[in-house]
């Protein structure tokens, strides 16, 4: 006899799909990963279009007049 392994030498059907298995853990993996830098990170943004993006919503709630606001955008933008 074969030692039960068949005529695939003992990589079958359920070889293939334990492969298919774990490319498809792995995958899972990749994506949860990328989707959490992408979630908790700035978005592609860098951190100065987001600071001023902050300036603004202060400036919109009245919290700074337009010379303070004007003053901090041109230090962003240095």
């Amino acid at each position: 006899m074969m030692g039960g392994y068949g005529m695939t030498g003992g990589f079958g059907f359920g070889g293939i799909f334990m492969i298919l298995w774990w490319v498809l853990i792995i995958a899972g993996i990749v994506v949860l990963v990328k989707w959490l830098a992408t979630s908790f990170g700035t978005g592609g943004r860098s951190g100065g279009e987001k600071a001023l993006d902050l300036l603004k919503e202060r400036y919109a709630r009245g919290e700074i007049d337009e010379q303070e606001f004007q003053k901090r955008k041109r230090d962003l933008s240095q």
